[in-house]
């Protein structure tokens, strides 16, 4: 056994009736000669002397707990407890102590006391006396105390004990003489009182729980808690409850019994929570009996209000009409709040008829008014109990917004008031938004959703989410990244012709959440997002972030690329490839320097994933474009990499071009590179044509978008105006003497603008062929280009997954883009 497995504390209970700690040390289990035995021996982990050394007594019941625990009892007041740091080592004692007691390993307690106890209660009379109670008075109650907290340690006595309290009628009994030692002023007798309730309650009888919480008793019961002997002065938890603590019937509660019990669980629940002092490790199995008290005093509770219908129905109707004042309206949510968090105990069968009910009687067109109201309180309780629909039923609440998507306008639907509330948040750290980003990411999660015969969730709800709800989720990125944005940073001063990113760290936050769920949406909802990302150009909006001075931001930007890169689809690569989007990337790693941090670690596991990949057409864009910037960084072998894979890559396209006629080399391959690339896209162009022109439909923009603040409509208008014009690429050296390149972010570029200007810019001279071929081959990968037509015109996508689909099993395959 090793020495971690054999650390071990000794614990004995002192006269007090609490565990003293007597050391800790190494056990072992030997045969001790002067015992005639085998027995646990404990040596003291300080100086080796002796902590315990305990004969396993074949008729000694031992009892394991919590599985780290050993506990026994010697003597009639001598109560011994072994506590592991393992496991295993409580396991290993314990095999030797079943092993002399003939039991098997599995069991608890050696003896099964429990069971021979209840067996023997059975057969004697119900009026016999199992223990002889001292008489209720006032100079009994020392020995009534002593008495209770001895019989703790020993599951016999305490069955007995709790029968005897039972039968006769005692604790109500020990209630007067309470109020007789508080009148009196007998602090010593009070004291004694509160060893004497607190003992009863560790006694963990439901029976006298039920004596004890009754109205009659239950303050009596709080007021003898209020003397602990450790305290210089009473507490006054019955001033508290009493006074302080008010009972608020939002709506009247006609039903006495509902009442009493809701009074009942809030006081009990109080003694457990505030009144009683944490227990120990050897206390916690004590007070599980009140802990089922207050669970099912919960499902009673919520049983009985769901069942009364027309109480609810005032509930909702309160809380949705205008005319109620604030007020009333926070507390009514509150309620319902706390109603929501009962249920949790329920049944999953009864919670989902609860949840049912809640459904048909309206709850998430309540929650679509409360959650837009300014009230924080009022919005963050409706945030809770949205919380717990989402987690029951994500599809009832996709039914919810569908249906009300068909009769509503977009920015009042119940998922836009969620995101807007995300992007909203006041709080400084946006503890709020990051529930809120949570609950959607559930709401939007594939997993999820259901297939059946008749139709497809998942289809359905993506449909509409990417329709009406997307355009208000990526509002606050564009705005951030707009080029008019920049331009007003660039006039305040900005050393950064491209610095776009907030300072504010609350915004950074939430573009960082945005980004979390996007790049969420990228991993599994791969033909929308695809498309969005296209139409919107998304992805060249994202790596604006890369200048961010939030280090966190940019990690954040970069992992979405990394996402889209991941997931090794040609339509992304030619995307990413035709707008020039490494561009970013590269200037980030130059920028970071020689500094050894998270970004340049992600940046380089970025390129290190396409080389290992070997994803051909992003291999050709890197090298042909920035291969001279990044030569340098010779730390990581992956850019050499990356150059060695494009040669092998080349010398087996010009095997074949050598393999040729050389009439069709001459006609194919004398044009210059602008002729390829025209070649390439009408390549492209006749491919889709062939397969039906089945381009789909930019995402349509919704009335929520024409209310963008200022800033994003100046910039949709200089989008507009510069479409007729085309971003160049130019390569330009920092003040270090190393490459740096310029990045425009608009749409223009990537979308492949028809312009008369349109020219084609090498962005660097391209690197030496290995075997010496014409330069002229190799230009149209060296180039970058703005192209003709829109984006989405030149790469095809299907009306829908199952097109999608047939289109990647199609045997008649593309050309690879930049080979």
């Amino acid at each position: 056994m090793s020495d971690t497995r054999r650390r071990v504390k000794v614990y004995t209970l002192n006269e007090d009736r609490q565990w003293d700690d007597r050391g800790t040390g190494h056990v072992s289990s030997t045969y001790v000669e002067d015992l005639k035995g085998m027995s646990p021996l404990v040596r003291a982990e300080s100086d080796g002397s002796l902590l315990l050394e305990s004969k396993i007594n074949p008729n000694t019941a031992y009892q394991k707990q919590q599985d780290t625990l050993i506990v026994w009892s010697e003597a009639e007041n001598y109560d011994l407890a072994l506590s592991f740091q393992e496991k295993a080592g409580c396991d290993e004692i314990w095999e030797k102590i079943c092993q002399v007691q003939g039991k098997d390993p599995s069991v608890e307690v050696t003896q099964d006391l429990i069971d021979e106890s209840e067996e023997r209660f059975e057969e004697m009379p119900e009026t016999s006396h199992l223990i002889d109670l001292p008489t209720c008075e006032l100079n009994k109650l020392e020995e009534i105390a002593d008495l209770v907290t001895s019989v703790l340690s020993s599951p016999i006595r305490r069955e007995k004990l709790a029968l005897a309290l039972e039968n006769e009628g005692y604790i109500k009994k020990l209630l007067q003489l309470f109020q007789a030692c508080e009148n009196l002023e007998n602090t010593e007798g009070l004291h004694h009182l509160y060893e004497i309730i607190r003992g009863i309650l560790f006694l963990n009888k439901a029976t006298l729980f039920e004596v004890m919480f009754s109205d009659e008793c239950i303050m009596d019961v709080v007021g003898r808690l209020e003397y602990d002997p450790a305290l210089a002065q009473p507490k006054r938890h019955r001033e508290f409850l009493t006074k302080t603590a008010k009972f608020k019937e939002v709506i009247p509660i006609t039903d006495s019994e509902l009442r009493q019990k809701i009074h009942q669980t809030y006081r009990v629940q109080y003694i457990q929570d505030i009144i009683l002092p944490t227990p120990s490790v050897f206390e916690e199995n004590f007070l599980s009996t009140l802990t089922s008290f207050i669970f099912f005093n919960k499902v009673e509770i919520v049983s009985m209000l769901q069942e009364d219908e027309k109480f609810l129905s005032e509930v909702f109707a309160q809380l949705t009409d205008e005319a109620t004042d604030d007020d009333k309206r926070r507390e009514l949510v509150n309620f319902f709040k706390e109603f929501c968090a009962f249920s949790q105990t329920l049944q999953p069968q009864n919670r989902d008829a609860f949840f049912k009910t809640l459904a048909k009687l309206g709850v998430l067109p309540a929650l679509e008014i409360v959650m837009g109201m300014d009230d924080l309180q009022v919005r963050l309780a409706a945030t809770d109990i949205f919380s717990y629909l989402v987690e029951f039923s994500p599809s009832m609440v996709r039914e919810f917004v569908m249906q009300e998507a068909q009769q509503s306008d977009d920015d009042i639907l119940l998922i836009n008031v969620v995101i807007e509330q995300m992007i909203c948040d006041t709080d400084p750290e946006l503890g709020g938004a990051v529930q809120l980003m949570g609950l959607l990411r559930t709401l939007i999660d594939p997993e999820n959703m259901l297939a059946t015969t008749n139709k497809t969730e998942k289809s359905e709800f993506l449909n509409f989410f990417y329709n009406h709800c997307m355009h208000v989720l990526t509002a606050p990125l564009l705005i951030s990244t707009s080029e008019d944005r920049r331009e007003k940073d660039n006039i305040v001063g900005s050393n950064k012709s491209s610095t776009i990113c907030p300072d504010s760290y609350q915004i950074a936050q939430l573009l960082a959440l945005i980004l979390e769920l996007l790049t969420f949406c990228v991993e599994h909802h791969t033909y929308h997002i695809k498309n969005y990302i296209m139409n919107k150009d998304l992805l060249r909006r994202v790596l604006v972030l890369m200048n961010s001075k939030h280090t966190f931001l940019a990690l954040c930007a970069l992992r979405f690329m990394r996402r889209i890169i991941g997931l090794k689809d040609e339509f992304y690569n030619h995307y990413i490839t035709k707008g020039n989007l490494f561009e970013p990337v590269v200037n980030a790693l130059l920028d970071n320097g020689t500094r050894y941090n998270l970004l340049n670690s992600a940046v380089i596991e970025l390129f290190e994933f396409i080389r290992v990949e070997d994803i051909k057409s992003l291999t050709a864009h890197i090298v042909e474009n920035f291969y001279k910037a990044l030569e340098s960084i010779e730390y990581v072998q992956t850019f050499k990499g990356l150059k060695t894979k494009y040669e092998q890559e080349k010398d087996r396209q010009n095997q074949k071009l050598n393999s040729v006629p050389s009439i069709l080399r001459s006609n194919r391959f004398h044009r210059d590179a602008k002729a390829l690339e025209e070649d390439e896209e009408m390549w492209f162009n006749e491919d889709d044509e062939e397969e039906g022109k089945t381009v789909v439909a930019p995402v349509e923009k919704s009335k929520t978008e024409d209310d963008f603040p200022d800033s994003y409509e100046k910039f949709m208008e200089t989008k507009k105006a510069k479409e007729s014009e085309d971003k160049e690429n130019l390569l330009k050296r920092t003040s270090s003497g190393g490459f740096k390149f310029t990045f425009s972010h608009s749409t223009s570029a990537a979308n492949g603008t028809n312009s008369t200007n349109s020219k084609s810019v090498v962005a660097q001279t391209p690197p030496a062929s290995s075997n010496g071929s014409s330069s002229k081959t190799t230009n149209l990968a060296t180039s970058v280009t703005a192209t003709k037509g829109s984006l989405v015109g030149l790469v095809d996508y299907p009306d829908n997954e199952e097109e999608e689909e047939e289109e990647e099993t199609s045997p008649r395959k593309r050309p690879r883009l930049g080979s």
